[in-house]
C-alpha cells in the first residue's frame, strides 16, 4: 500500500525528478523552433500542423506500450530505469541531426525518431513519482517535476537568442537554410538530455519487486489485452480528468505550433521566412516561451508549498484560467511587452498546473500494480486532441484565407477556459476502485 513506503527527503526527490530537466530541455527546443525549421525548408502554413503529427501519433502507439512494459519489466537497472536511458540516447542522437536536415522529409523523420524517443524516456517518469513515494508526498513529487520542466524549458527556449548575442552566426542561405544559433542549440540539448536522464538513472534506487511479484507478471496476459482490460476498467475519476486533458491539449497544441510563427506573421507582419523582421518573432516568440517556462519554474516551487494547504483540484481550476485568459487575450494584445509578461504569465501558471496536478489528483485512484500502463492510457488523452487538431486544422487553414495562425492560439486559451470548468466538477476524493 502506498502508506507503506517511506517518505523521501528533499534532495532524494530532487535526484528522481532531474532526468525531467534534460527532457524539457529537448521538449523546448522542439517546441520553439521546429514550426520556423519547416517554414526555413520551404513548409507552407497549411502543411505544418501534418509535420506535427509526429508528436501526437508516436505517443499514441509508444506511451501506454512503454507504461505496460515498464510495469512488467524488472532487469539489473530497474523497471524505469531502462526506459528513462534508452529513450534519452537515441533522444539525444536525433537532437543533433535535426538541425542538420536538408529537405522538410528529413527533419520531419526526424522528428517522429525524437518524438517517440522522447515519449519512452518521459512516459515511465510519471509512474515513478507513483512507485517511490507515499499518497502525501506525490504532489510534491509531480511539483518538483514540474520545477525542473520549468528550468529545461527557460534555458532551452533562450539559448538560440543568447547564442545570437554571444555571436553565433544566425543568418540564413540557400546553401544553410537552418541558422548556426539552432545548430549550436540542439546540440547542447542533445548533451543536457542525456547527461540529466543519466543521474536520474545513477542517483534513484528501484525497489526490486517481490517474488510473488514476480510470479504474477510471469502469468500475466498479453500486452495489448491488458491495456485494452484496463481501458475498460478505467476508474470513473480518470475518465472525467480525461475530458481535462482532452481539453487542455487541444489548446496547447494550438499554441505550440502557431505562436512562434503567428507573432513573426500576423503580430510582426513578416512576408519572408528568410527576412529580420521574421526572426525577430521568432526571437519574440521564443522570449514568450522563456517567460511562460520561468513563471511555471517559480510557480511550481509556490506549488510545493501551496499543495500542502490547497487541493490539486482548485490549484488547476485557478491556474488554468489564468491560462486560458492569457492566450485569449492575444486577439488584442500586440505590445511586446505586455505580450511577454503579461499573457504568457497566464501561461506560465497553467503549465506549472498541467505538468503536476492532473497526476495528483489521478494516482490516488489508480490499482498499485497498473499505475504505468493507465499513465499511458492517461496520455492517450493528451496525443488524441492533438491528432483531430493538426487533421482539422490544416484543412482549415487551407481553405479558409480569413482564418490565420494567430485565431487559432485564441481558440487554443478558449480550450484551457473550458478545461477549467469541467475540473471545477471533479469530486473531491479519489476513488481507489
Amino acid at each position: 500500500m502506498n502508506t507503506e513506503k517511506p517518505a523521501l527527503s528533499f534532495w532524494q526527490i530532487c535526484n528522481m525528478s532531474f532526468g525531467f530537466f534534460g527532457i524539457q530541455f529537448g521538449w523546448g527546443l522542439q517546441m520553439g523552433n521546429m514550426s520556423a525549421i519547416y517554414e526555413y525548408l520551404g513548409a507552407s502554413e497549411s502543411e505544418l500542423p501534418l509535420l506535427w503529427l509526429a508528436a501526437p501519433l508516436t505517443g499514441l502507439i509508444v506511451q501506454p506500450i512503454v507504461g505496460y512494459m515498464s510495469d512488467n519489466t524488472w532487469c539489473w537497472l530497474g523497471r524505469r530505469r531502462p526506459y528513462f536511458l534508452f529513450g534519452a540516447i537515441f533522444s539525444s542522437i536525433a537532437l543533433i541531426l535535426m538541425p542538420r536536415s536538408g529537405a522538410l522529409w528529413m527533419a520531419a523523420g526526424l522528428l517522429w525518431v525524437l518524438d517517440a524517443s522522447v515519449n519512452i524516456s518521459m512516459e515511465p517518469f510519471r509512474a515513478f513519482v507513483a512507485d517511490l513515494l507515499p499518497e502525501r508526498q506525490r504532489t510534491v513529487g509531480f511539483a518538483m517535476q514540474s520545477v525542473f520542466i520549468g528550468a529545461g524549458a527557460v534555458i532551452a527556449s533562450k539559448l538560440p537568442g543568447w547564442l545570437k548575442d554571444c555571436g553565433v552566426d544566425s543568418t540564413t542561405s540557400d546553401a544553410h537554410p537552418i541558422p548556426q544559433t539552432v545548430h549550436v542549440a540542439f546540440t547542447a540539448g542533445a548533451f543536457v538530455f542525456f547527461f540529466a536522464v543519466l543521474w536520474t538513472v545513477i542517483s534513484t534506487r528501484e525497489k526490486p519487486p517481490s517474488e510473488a511479484e514476480l510470479a504474477e507478471t510471469k502469468q500475466k496476459r498479453s500486452g495489448m489485452a491488458e491495456i485494452y482490460d484496463a481501458f475498460r476498467h478505467m476508474p470513473s475519476r480518470m475518465k472525467h480528468l480525461a475530458v481535462v486533458q482532452f481539453l487542455t491539449w487541444m489548446g496547447l497544441f494550438c499554441m505550440w505550433i502557431f505562436f512562434t510563427v503567428a507573432v513573426a506573421r500576423d503580430i510582426l507582419g513578416a512576408t519572408d521566412a528568410q527576412s529580420d523582421l521574421y526572426k525577430t518573432g521568432i526571437y519574440l516568440a521564443n522570449d514568450c516561451f522563456a517567460t511562460y517556462n520561468l513563471v511555471a519554474f517559480f510557480t511550481a516551487i509556490g506549488f510545493l508549498w501551496i499543495g500542502r494547504f490547497v487541493s490539486a483540484k482548485w490549484i488547476h481550476v485557478v491556474s488554468m484560467f489564468c491560462g486560458g485568459l492569457g492566450l485569449a487575450s492575444l486577439l488584442f494584445v500586440r505590445d511586446p511587452t505586455i505580450l511577454t509578461w503579461g499573457c504568457f504569465t497566464g501561461v506560465g501558471i497553467a503549465w506549472a498546473s498541467i505538468l503536476s496536478m492532473p497526476y495528483a489528483m489521478l494516482a490516488g485512484s489508480l490499482p498499485e500494480r497498473r499505475i504505468g500502463v493507465y499513465m499511458g492510457i492517461f496520455n492517450l488523452f493528451i496525443v488524441i486532441p492533438q491528432i483531430l487538431v493538426a487533421i482539422v486544422l490544416s484543412r482549415v487553414l487551407a481553405q479558409y484565407d480569413e482564418v490565420n495562425r494567430l485565431h487559432v492560439v485564441v481558440f487554443g486559451g478558449v480550450c484551457l477556459l473550458l478545461a477549467a470548468i469541467v475540473t471545477a466538477f471533479l469530486p473531491y476524493s479519489p476513488e481507489h476502485e
